[in-house]
């Protein structure tokens, strides 16, 4: 456990940027009705289960053209 509470003030930052561009992803998938590649219920997933690497894909790779 001590080792955690080391590691804490490195985690914490990150565990907030990945929760915040978590949820910012699943609004705009949520939101928006085109997509580059893929549908909503394939991106869904990916953006929620996949932590930080499956936001990041999808605002490279999904997100359509407004």
């Amino acid at each position: 456990m001590d080792v955690f509470k080391e590691y804490w003030p490195i985690l914490l930052p990150l565990i907030i940027a990945e929760v915040a561009l978590m949820l910012a992803a699943l609004r705009h998938v949520l939101k928006h009705r085109n997509y580059r590649f893929g549908t909503r219920a394939f991106w869904i997933p990916v953006v929620v289960f996949i932590q930080i690497i499956g936001p990041i894909a999808y605002f490279i790779f999904g997100r359509g053209e407004d």
